[in-house]
Protein backbone atom coordinates (compact mmCIF):
# COMPACT_ATOMS: atom_id res chain seq x y z
CA UNK A 1 0.00 0.00 0.00
CA UNK A 2 1.32 3.42 -0.96
CA UNK A 3 0.97 5.84 1.95
CA UNK A 4 1.30 9.63 1.72
CA UNK A 5 2.53 11.77 4.61
CA UNK A 6 1.49 15.31 5.52
CA UNK A 7 2.50 17.59 8.37
CA UNK A 8 2.77 21.34 8.91
CA UNK A 9 5.61 23.79 9.43
CA UNK A 10 5.44 23.63 13.24
CA UNK A 11 7.16 20.23 12.90
CA UNK A 12 10.46 22.08 12.25
CA UNK A 13 11.77 19.26 10.05
CA UNK A 14 14.90 20.29 8.13
CA UNK A 15 14.39 20.65 4.40
CA UNK A 16 16.74 17.79 3.49
CA UNK A 17 14.65 15.32 5.51
CA UNK A 18 11.40 16.68 4.05
CA UNK A 19 12.74 16.25 0.52
CA UNK A 20 14.28 12.84 1.17
CA UNK A 21 11.00 11.39 2.40
CA UNK A 22 8.64 13.38 0.13
CA UNK A 23 6.76 14.80 3.11
CA UNK A 24 4.11 17.39 2.32
CA UNK A 25 4.50 20.36 4.71
CA UNK A 26 1.62 22.85 4.97
CA UNK A 27 2.85 26.26 6.20
CA UNK A 28 1.25 27.92 9.21
CA UNK A 29 0.64 31.68 9.07
CA UNK A 30 2.54 34.48 10.80
CA UNK A 31 0.73 37.81 11.08
CA UNK A 32 2.73 41.02 11.52
CA UNK A 33 0.29 43.91 11.68
CA UNK A 34 -1.66 43.88 8.42
CA UNK A 35 0.84 41.61 6.67
CA UNK A 36 0.59 37.83 6.74
CA UNK A 37 3.40 35.45 5.84
CA UNK A 38 3.30 31.77 5.10
CA UNK A 39 5.77 30.20 7.49
CA UNK A 40 9.18 30.17 5.83
CA UNK A 41 8.26 32.64 3.09
CA UNK A 42 9.00 36.36 2.99
CA UNK A 43 10.88 36.56 6.29
CA UNK A 44 13.71 34.48 7.67
CA UNK A 45 13.64 33.17 11.19
CA UNK A 46 16.74 35.15 12.02
CA UNK A 47 15.22 38.42 10.81
CA UNK A 48 12.00 37.79 12.71
CA UNK A 49 13.70 37.15 16.04
CA UNK A 50 15.87 40.22 15.57
CA UNK A 51 12.74 42.33 15.07
CA UNK A 52 10.51 40.71 17.69
CA UNK A 53 11.62 42.63 20.84
CA UNK A 54 11.10 45.99 19.11
CA UNK A 55 7.64 45.34 17.68
CA UNK A 56 5.00 47.67 19.10
CA UNK A 57 2.15 45.36 18.05
CA UNK A 58 2.56 41.74 19.07
CA UNK A 59 2.60 39.32 16.14
CA UNK A 60 -0.04 36.62 15.98
CA UNK A 61 -0.27 33.25 14.32
CA UNK A 62 -3.04 31.38 12.56
CA UNK A 63 -3.68 27.95 11.13
CA UNK A 64 -3.53 27.22 7.40
CA UNK A 65 -6.89 27.12 5.67
CA UNK A 66 -8.84 23.92 5.31
CA UNK A 67 -8.33 24.28 1.57
CA UNK A 68 -4.55 24.23 2.01
CA UNK A 69 -4.79 20.74 3.43
CA UNK A 70 -7.33 19.59 0.85
CA UNK A 71 -4.93 20.58 -1.94
CA UNK A 72 -2.12 18.50 -0.39
CA UNK A 73 -4.38 15.49 0.16
CA UNK A 74 -5.68 15.66 -3.41
CA UNK A 75 -2.12 15.89 -4.74
CA UNK A 76 -0.96 12.77 -2.89
CA UNK A 77 -4.03 10.77 -3.88
CA UNK A 78 -3.57 11.81 -7.51
CA UNK A 79 0.02 10.57 -7.28
CA UNK A 80 -1.20 7.13 -6.25
CA UNK A 81 -1.40 7.22 -2.46
CA UNK A 82 -4.03 4.81 -1.17
CA UNK A 83 -3.95 6.28 2.33
CA UNK A 84 -2.63 9.49 3.89
CA UNK A 85 -1.33 10.10 7.41
CA UNK A 86 -1.52 13.75 8.48
CA UNK A 87 0.31 14.50 11.76
CA UNK A 88 -0.07 17.82 13.58
CA UNK A 89 0.18 19.75 16.87
CA UNK A 90 -2.46 19.33 19.61
CA UNK A 91 -5.76 21.10 19.06
CA UNK A 92 -5.62 22.84 22.44
CA UNK A 93 -2.47 24.70 21.34
CA UNK A 94 -3.23 25.32 17.68
CA UNK A 95 -6.08 25.39 15.19
CA UNK A 96 -3.95 23.41 12.74
CA UNK A 97 -5.22 20.00 13.86
CA UNK A 98 -8.85 21.07 13.43
CA UNK A 99 -8.19 22.51 9.95
CA UNK A 100 -6.58 19.22 8.89
CA UNK A 101 -9.44 17.21 10.41
CA UNK A 102 -12.07 19.25 8.60
CA UNK A 103 -10.17 18.84 5.34
CA UNK A 104 -9.93 15.09 5.90
CA UNK A 105 -13.72 14.83 6.18
CA UNK A 106 -13.90 15.28 2.39
CA UNK A 107 -11.84 12.13 1.81
CA UNK A 108 -13.71 9.55 3.91
CA UNK A 109 -11.33 7.00 5.44
CA UNK A 110 -8.44 7.69 3.06
CA UNK A 111 -6.98 10.43 5.29
CA UNK A 112 -6.12 9.82 8.95
CA UNK A 113 -5.30 12.88 11.06
CA UNK A 114 -3.16 12.29 14.15
CA UNK A 115 -2.70 14.58 17.16
CA UNK A 116 1.00 14.44 18.04
CA UNK A 117 0.58 16.13 21.41
CA UNK A 118 3.76 18.04 20.56
CA UNK A 119 5.41 20.94 18.74
CA UNK A 120 8.70 21.44 16.88
CA UNK A 121 10.81 18.27 16.72
CA UNK A 122 8.57 16.66 19.34
CA UNK A 123 6.12 16.56 16.42
CA UNK A 124 8.77 16.31 13.73
CA UNK A 125 10.30 13.13 15.08
CA UNK A 126 6.87 11.46 14.98
CA UNK A 127 6.54 12.45 11.33
CA UNK A 128 10.06 11.19 10.64
CA UNK A 129 9.28 7.85 12.32
CA UNK A 130 6.28 7.48 10.04
CA UNK A 131 8.35 8.43 7.00
CA UNK A 132 11.05 5.88 7.79
CA UNK A 133 8.47 3.16 8.40
CA UNK A 134 6.76 4.01 5.09
CA UNK A 135 10.14 3.75 3.34
CA UNK A 136 10.52 0.23 4.78
CA UNK A 137 7.07 -0.61 3.37
CA UNK A 138 5.69 -1.30 6.82
CA UNK A 139 1.97 -1.98 7.13
CA UNK A 140 -0.24 0.76 8.54
CA UNK A 141 -0.53 -0.83 12.00
CA UNK A 142 3.26 -0.89 12.33
CA UNK A 143 3.54 2.72 11.19
CA UNK A 144 0.98 3.87 13.71
CA UNK A 145 2.76 1.98 16.49
CA UNK A 146 6.09 3.61 15.56
CA UNK A 147 4.47 7.04 15.76
CA UNK A 148 2.78 6.20 19.06
CA UNK A 149 6.08 4.96 20.49
CA UNK A 150 7.79 8.28 19.74
CA UNK A 151 4.82 10.20 21.14
CA UNK A 152 5.02 8.27 24.42
CA UNK A 153 8.76 8.70 24.82
CA UNK A 154 9.65 12.13 23.47
CA UNK A 155 10.64 14.83 25.96
CA UNK A 156 10.57 18.50 24.95
CA UNK A 157 11.93 21.02 27.42
CA UNK A 158 13.00 24.65 27.07
CA UNK A 159 14.57 27.54 28.95
CA UNK A 160 12.89 30.83 28.03
CA UNK A 161 14.58 34.18 28.37
CA UNK A 162 11.36 35.69 29.76
CA UNK A 163 7.78 34.70 30.54
CA UNK A 164 6.45 37.78 28.73
CA UNK A 165 5.86 36.31 25.26
CA UNK A 166 4.19 33.18 26.61
CA UNK A 167 1.95 35.32 28.81
CA UNK A 168 1.01 37.60 25.91
CA UNK A 169 0.11 34.70 23.66
CA UNK A 170 -2.75 33.59 25.89
CA UNK A 171 -2.29 30.01 24.64
CA UNK A 172 -1.31 28.66 28.08
CA UNK A 173 -3.80 29.29 30.89
CA UNK A 174 -1.33 29.44 33.77
CA UNK A 175 0.98 31.82 31.90
CA UNK A 176 -1.68 34.54 31.70
CA UNK A 177 -1.61 34.97 35.47
CA UNK A 178 2.18 35.13 35.75
CA UNK A 179 3.13 38.76 36.31
CA UNK A 180 5.41 40.84 38.46
CA UNK A 181 8.57 39.29 39.85
CA UNK A 182 8.32 36.08 37.83
CA UNK A 183 8.79 38.08 34.65
CA UNK A 184 12.32 38.81 35.86
CA UNK A 185 13.04 35.09 36.17
CA UNK A 186 13.76 32.65 33.38
CA UNK A 187 11.05 29.98 33.20
CA UNK A 188 11.67 26.32 32.44
CA UNK A 189 8.83 24.64 30.56
CA UNK A 190 8.08 21.15 29.31
CA UNK A 191 5.56 20.09 26.67
CA UNK A 192 3.95 16.72 27.39
CA UNK A 193 0.88 15.26 25.68
CA UNK A 194 -0.41 18.63 24.55
CA UNK A 195 0.13 20.47 27.83
CA UNK A 196 2.71 23.20 28.45
CA UNK A 197 3.88 22.72 32.02
CA UNK A 198 6.06 25.04 34.10
CA UNK A 199 8.76 22.88 35.63
CA UNK A 200 10.62 25.64 37.45
CA UNK A 201 12.38 28.94 37.02
CA UNK A 202 15.95 30.14 37.43
CA UNK A 203 17.58 33.48 38.06
CA UNK A 204 20.40 33.10 35.56
CA UNK A 205 20.73 31.61 32.11
CA UNK A 206 23.68 29.52 33.26
CA UNK A 207 21.52 27.88 35.92
CA UNK A 208 18.86 27.09 33.33
CA UNK A 209 21.34 25.59 30.89
CA UNK A 210 22.68 23.40 33.67
CA UNK A 211 19.13 22.20 34.40
CA UNK A 212 18.62 21.33 30.72
CA UNK A 213 21.94 19.49 30.69
CA UNK A 214 21.04 17.45 33.77
CA UNK A 215 17.63 16.56 32.35
CA UNK A 216 19.09 15.17 29.14
CA UNK A 217 21.74 13.25 31.07
CA UNK A 218 19.04 11.66 33.22
CA UNK A 219 17.26 10.33 30.11
CA UNK A 220 20.29 8.76 28.45
CA UNK A 221 20.69 6.70 26.34
CA UNK A 222 18.90 8.54 23.57
CA UNK A 223 17.56 7.38 20.24
CA UNK A 224 17.43 10.90 18.78
CA UNK A 225 18.14 14.44 19.93
CA UNK A 226 17.47 17.91 18.56
CA UNK A 227 18.76 21.07 20.20
CA UNK A 228 16.14 23.78 19.72
CA UNK A 229 16.69 27.53 19.93
CA UNK A 230 15.15 30.85 18.98
CA UNK A 231 18.04 32.78 17.44
CA UNK A 232 20.58 31.42 19.92
CA UNK A 233 22.59 29.19 17.60
CA UNK A 234 25.97 29.81 19.24
CA UNK A 235 24.57 28.75 22.62
CA UNK A 236 22.78 25.77 21.05
CA UNK A 237 25.92 24.45 19.37
CA UNK A 238 27.99 24.99 22.51
CA UNK A 239 25.36 23.10 24.49
CA UNK A 240 25.53 20.19 22.04
CA UNK A 241 29.35 20.19 22.12
CA UNK A 242 29.36 20.09 25.91
CA UNK A 243 26.77 17.33 25.97
CA UNK A 244 28.57 15.22 23.35
CA UNK A 245 25.77 12.63 23.18
CA UNK A 246 26.39 9.07 22.03
CA UNK A 247 23.93 8.77 19.15
CA UNK A 248 23.69 6.52 16.11
CA UNK A 249 21.85 9.32 14.26
CA UNK A 250 23.42 12.81 14.28
CA UNK A 251 21.73 15.36 16.53
CA UNK A 252 19.91 18.27 14.88
CA UNK A 253 20.30 21.95 15.74
CA UNK A 254 17.15 23.85 14.79
CA UNK A 255 16.19 27.52 14.94
CA UNK A 256 12.54 27.08 15.87
CA UNK A 257 9.88 28.31 13.46
CA UNK A 258 8.59 31.86 13.94
CA UNK A 259 5.07 30.50 14.44
CA UNK A 260 6.23 28.88 17.69
CA UNK A 261 8.83 31.55 18.53
CA UNK A 262 6.14 34.23 18.55
CA UNK A 263 4.85 32.65 21.76
CA UNK A 264 8.18 31.93 23.49
CA UNK A 265 10.34 34.86 22.41
CA UNK A 266 13.96 35.13 21.24
CA UNK A 267 17.02 33.63 22.93
CA UNK A 268 15.22 30.47 24.03
CA UNK A 269 17.13 27.21 24.31
CA UNK A 270 15.78 23.70 24.63
CA UNK A 271 15.69 20.19 23.22
CA UNK A 272 13.56 17.38 21.88
CA UNK A 273 14.94 14.06 23.12
CA UNK A 274 13.76 10.50 22.59
CA UNK A 275 15.00 8.20 25.34
CA UNK A 276 15.53 4.53 24.60
CA UNK A 277 13.30 2.70 27.06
Amino acid sequence: MKIGLVTDSTSDLPRDLVDRHAIEVVPAILNLGKTSYEDGEGMTREAFYDRLPGLTISPTTSAPSVGSFQVRYEKLLAEGAEMILSIHPPDNLSGIFNAARLAADSFADRVHVLDSGQLSLGLGYQVLAAAEAIAREAVISEILEMVASIRRRVRVMALLDTMEYLRRSGRVSWAKAMVGGLLNLKPMIELRFGMVERVGQVRTRAQGIQRLFESIQSWQPLERLAILHTNAEVAARQFLDDLNPNLTVPALVVNVTTVIGTHVGPNGLGFAAIPIL
